[in-house]
């Protein structure tokens, strides 16, 4: 069964998110999407090792000299948030999903693409980390 036809998939929207930690926030789903979530944690964790975990707007979250990407899975696909920044900067790339100013949506069945997030992600901490030394110069 396809993530997006599964019932307790789709019962995992139903509650509001109270979630305090993104561990908290992954075990509200079914183990195909669970298994998703992390391995997406772990791509992030990765690419920006310094980063801290949170939950902000409900959602995953990793902070560095600001935020620096949310996350979250939808009913049919998985919502990556990296600021306008890092869609602009990787248009060419996701030019293949749907996406916004600052969102891309990775529908939840194609291959979710583990290494265009980890390169986003490593573009938005180097921002970051260069936005901030810029705001110590003044």
């Amino acid at each position: 069964m396809a993530p997006a036809e599964n019932p307790q998939h789709a019962k995992c929207y139903m509650q509001k998110n109270t979630s305090k930690s993104i561990a908290e926030y992954t075990a509200r789903f079914p183990e195909d999407i669970r298994e998703i979530l992390e391995n997406i944690r772990l791509t992030i964790r990765a690419a920006a090792p310094d980063a801290v975990e949170t939950i902000s707007y409900q959602m995953p979250t990793f902070t560095l000299y600001g935020n620096l990407v949310h996350f979250a899975a939808h009913k049919k696909h998985i919502g990556f948030y990296p600021a306008p920044s890092g869609i602009a900067a990787f248009i060419s790339e996701l030019s293949t999903y749907k996406h916004a100013k600052g969102s891309v949506q990775f529908p939840l069945d194609q291959p979710i693409p583990y290494d265009l997030i980890g390169r986003i992600v490593q573009f938005r901490a180097q921002e970051n980390m260069e936005k901030a030394k810029g705001r110590r110069k003044n």
